[in-house]
């Protein structure tokens, strides 16, 4: 068994102390590594950069230790036990790194445990211990992690049967609210740290019949307990999945308030985000791509298939919502014009299939710059898109025989319940064998052409009206009407995504074949006036809005320190926002069609 100990040992300078003892130590020496990046997260983060200090000591003295590359470590052939000791800093606010402060402490284990070369396949044994001092004596342990002996705080020892399982338990230590409900009998805790005052009663009310419908989808929980560990922050998002928990991050103001009716943006937001996580379950931790069975975090791990892991964990996580009953119809179709927006907006749909996103996240998605928009596409959004294609597609084909439902269940019980990995194109052949279509056709359009989806036709199938029209605003994501639109005539826009800077604008990103880029501005630019007028952001679209054709704006901006002068003409917005309606005169056939897309045909898991 391979044991290490984690105490926080300055909370003021973000450090924790590591010590990794082997009782029987390599005598031709022994190599640590630790690892470059974390599962469900695809870039090289280089955790060992956080190092601050590393030494070894056997019975008989120190060791010495030789650094072979940025994240391996030689250890010379040493006598009796070897320790390890090693100082980490922890400053990165994610729910992918290690964080500590007088507030609390978070890690995820590929930023604190070194790996033992070649024995990574034996039991771990982590050994919590709290930080000093009467002010921290409150302080509980939140981890999923297989207790061994702890005290009622949580602090003690917990064993796992290797080092991949050590490194997908994060753990939370602080002082938490904390809730707790039952799907299928079993036990869901929900942690939450941070300041906030919400009704975490209606938060569990909601979740547990979102988890009820992810249940019911697999027939399944593969798991005896789950922890949703939540990180509230004054502005912020992101969630990373594990074996039987979930790191999320939101902003205070997503939580429900008390005596809150209905569902907020945010908070629509934050359920949504639950859900993704909480699918994740299934479809990655344990369906998951071949390569990433067969290799480790040591360096990059390529797969086109990242489209299936996150595009359809994206597409279920706001359909469960509506399965549910959380949010309505309405609600829904918003979300997915949301969606729509966000993928047409941006011209990288023209330039990268979804096949090649899912390859290139490493370099491309998680390294994004300002000129994303018009570079890439995201697994993520189109992939949703392209799984709400599939389902629709295989529903209209075999008149609601088969969905993407029966596909995920196949998978399930035939690759993710067996612990078998998806081997490259294998999903594309399982769809067609379950549904008994031939979908090469399909495939080929949405994941390997950048043509568009066909979401317009088989939206229209289900008795939905999908438009793509100019946005009336640049706070317009895409919308739901209750009538056909009336004809408005699109404004001439800036073609710019723009922050505003106490008096200045600055330019975040230039659109493709936009105003702003065809009169020379770059992202970075800070425009000060327009026409001689210093106007915020508000005023400037209004401005920009009210111009007429071929009027010419003359931009004073800073690049860098360089005043610069440009002639801008603004050009219509571009039809590139989603706007859903769904006509009186639907047919029931259309109407059937729907609400058995909307809501599952099997009696959902009873969720207590």
């Amino acid at each position: 068994m391979i044991r290490y100990q984690v105490k926080p040992i300055s909370l003021e300078a973000h450090l924790f102390e590591v010590k990794l003892f082997l009782t029987e130590s390599n005598p031709e020496g022994q190599t640590f590594y630790l690892p470059a990046w974390i599962r469900g997260s695809y870039m090289i983060r280089d955790f060992a950069r956080h190092i601050v200090t590393l030494e070894a000591k056997s019975s008989v003295g120190e060791v010495e230790i030789t650094k072979k590359d940025k994240h391996t470590w030689f250890v010379e052939r040493s006598t009796g036990e070897l320790q390890l000791t090693y100082v980490v800093y922890a400053w990165d606010l994610s729910v992918r790194g290690a964080h500590l402060d007088t507030k609390h402490a978070y890690f995820n284990g590929p930023c604190l445990f070194l790996a033992v070369s070649g024995r990574e396949n034996e039991d771990c044994e982590l050994q919590l211990s709290p930080p000093g001092g009467q002010r921290y004596g409150g302080w509980i342990v939140a981890t999923s992690m297989p207790a061994r002996q702890v005290d009622a705080q949580g602090f003690g020892r917990y064993v796992v049967p290797d080092y991949e399982a050590l490194l997908d338990y994060p753990v939370e230590i602080g002082e938490m609210a904390q809730a707790e409900f039952l799907v299928n009998g079993k036990q869901h805790r929900f942690m939450v740290s941070g300041h906030q005052s919400s009704d975490l009663s209606r938060l569990c009310q909601d979740l547990k019949k979102v988890c009820g419908v992810h249940v019911s989808l697999f027939g399944e929980l593969p798991v005896a307990h789950y922890l949703f560990l939540l990180w509230v922050v004054g502005d912020g998002y992101g969630g990373l999945e594990h074996r039987n928990s979930s790191s999320l991050m939101c902003s205070r103001d997503d939580l429900p308030r008390r005596q809150m009716t209905g569902v907020t943006e945010g908070y629509r937001r934050l359920l949504g985000l639950c859900s993704h996580e909480y699918f994740h379950l299934w479809n990655v931790k344990r369906i998951m791509p071949r390569v990433f069975q067969e290799a480790s975090t040591k360096s990059e791990v390529y797969t086109k298939q990242l489209w299936v892991f996150e595009g359809i964990t994206s597409y279920y996580d706001d359909l469960a919502l509506v399965r549910s009953g959380v949010i309505d119809k309405k609600g829904y179709f918003e979300l997915l014009a949301e969606t729509i927006t966000r993928v047409m907006r941006g011209a990288g749909r023209t330039k990268q299939t979804l096949e090649q996103s899912s390859f290139d996240a490493w370099t491309k998605f998680y390294k994004q710059d300002e000129n994303a928009p018009n570079a890439i596409v995201s697994y993520y959004a189109k992939g949703a898109l392209f799984a709400l294609v599939l389902d629709l597609h295989v529903r209209l084909k075999t008149y609601n025989a088969k969905s993407l439902d029966s596909i995920m269940r196949y998978v399930w019980q035939h690759y993710g319940k067996t612990g078998k990995g998806l081997a490259e194109g294998e999903f594309e052949q399982i769809a067609g064998e379950v549904s008994g279509l031939d979908l090469k056709s399909l495939f080929d359009n949405g994941l390997r052409s950048t043509k568009n989806l066909p979401l317009k036709e088989l939206l229209q199938a289900f008795g939905i009206t999908l438009l793509l029209l100019p946005a009336v605003s640049s706070a317009d994501k895409g919308r739901v009407l209750d009538a056909p639109p009336q004809f408005i005539e699109a404004k001439p826009v800036l073609g710019a995504k723009t922050t505003q800077q106490n008096q200045e604008l600055k330019l975040l990103a230039v659109f493709e074949g936009g105003a702003a880029q065809k009169a020379g501005l770059a992202a970075g630019d800070t425009i000060v006036a327009i026409n001689g007028l210093r106007l915020n952001e508000a005023q400037m679209e209004r401005e920009i809005a009210s111009s007429a054709s071929g009027d010419c704006l003359r931009i004073h901006a800073f690049r860098r320190d360089e005043l610069m002068e440009f002639d801008l003409i603004p050009l219509p917005a571009a039809a590139d926002t989603g706007v859903i309606y769904q006509p009186k005169d639907v047919s029931q056939e259309q109407l059937s069609m729907q609400a058995a897309w909307l809501h599952l045909d099997e009696h959902p898991v009873q969720a207590h």
